[in-house]
């Protein structure tokens, strides 16, 4: 497993552990396999892991913390996320998630990019985690918050890296556009872009790449498989895209790419996850994976470079623009 590192951001793995599978997303996961998931990903050599307070309401922070917590801390690259308070429910009221986690609490979400609610969301992650420090810390989804997010917010981020609390700050995001913003007018370390840099869309190759590159911001991609539809040899019936029903044309263009890939003996999944890692800016792709099973497949797919050939092949025939 090869690492990679721009900047003042932390080196990562090339592919890290998305752990939202691990909070429950869409079915349950008990805690062994969980535990079986990051062991999984451990002996694969995968020293990069994501989480967030949103996934399962904590579950998935709280889990991973305990996976994580007989390896050598500085062993690893652990990243979570801010700007979604996790709250209590004023009547204690524990009620089923209704975000597409499959978890029933008494914790609610609350948007807050506040000072006071950074500094509260970290605390309360760093207890989850079982761990004194972050490697990395994103605002979270501030797409309606860009005022507070890139204020009080970044303000209260850059106070904790200036603590050693965090060591690279950023923002994560389903667009490029605020996140190049927020590389150009913020003191960031590190984003993550998720579902903008893939086989099927790479607006962010037009505004983030380029600025990330020439500030030495690290980007982490996010989403390849834009929600399941790049996940499989070919486009599976119902497959989703962006997390909705996947439209017709974009099917089609799947299809399509998925051809050339097999002419050039590879596959669709895995040329979905070399392609974010051509650009030298792109320093880990991030992969949701449930059970040692998706551990096994994805790393099968990542050392299965495809070869230069496919990417001329695919410009040529216009299936990819960049």
């Amino acid at each position: 497993m090869h690492t990679r590192r721009t900047g003042r951001a932390p080196a990562t793995t090339e592919i890290g552990l998305g752990a939202a599978q691990l909070g429950n997303l869409y079915r349950e996961v008990d805690d062994d396999a969980a535990t079986a998931t990051v062991d999984a990903a451990w002996d694969a050599g995968i020293r990069y892991f994501d989480t967030a307070p949103h996934y399962g309401l904590g579950l998935s922070e709280t889990r991973l913390g305990a996976a994580l917590s007989t390896r050598p801390r500085d062993d690893y690259v652990l990243s979570t996320k801010v700007g979604r308070l996790l709250v209590e429910d004023p009547g204690g009221r524990a009620m089923a998630d209704d975000d597409g986690f499959a978890v029933t609490t008494t914790l609610r979400r609350r948007w807050d990019f506040s000072r006071d609610g950074i500094l509260r969301s970290v605390e309360s992650s760093l207890q989850r985690l079982q761990t004194d420090r972050l490697d990395i810390a994103y605002l979270h989804d501030p797409d309606e918050h860009w005022d507070a997010a890139s204020t009080t917010g970044i303000e209260a981020l850059v106070e904790l890296r200036d603590q050693g609390v965090i060591t690279a700050i950023g923002a994560g995001m389903n667009q490029s556009a605020m996140l190049t913003e927020f590389v150009r007018r913020c003191d960031v370390d590190i984003t993550m872009v998720a579902g903008r840099y893939t086989l099927l869309d790479q607006s962010a190759a037009d505004d983030l790449l380029p600025i990330a590159a020439d500030r030495g911001v690290a980007v982490v991609a996010a989403a390849i498989y834009n929600s399941g539809l790049l996940s499989a040899d070919r486009p599976r019936e119902g497959a989703r895209y962006d997390y909705s029903d996947a439209p017709a044309d974009l099917v089609a263009r799947a299809h399509a790419i998925a051809d050339v890939c097999e002419r050039h003996g590879t596959t669709l999944p895995a040329a979905a996850i070399a392609y974010p890692l051509r650009s030298s800016v792109v320093t880990s792709v991030v992969i949701g994976m449930r059970g040692p099973g998706q551990v096994a497949s994805t790393l099968e797919r990542y050392g299965a470079a495809p070869p230069d050939a496919l990417w001329a092949d695919l410009e040529a025939r216009h299936l990819l623009e960049r």
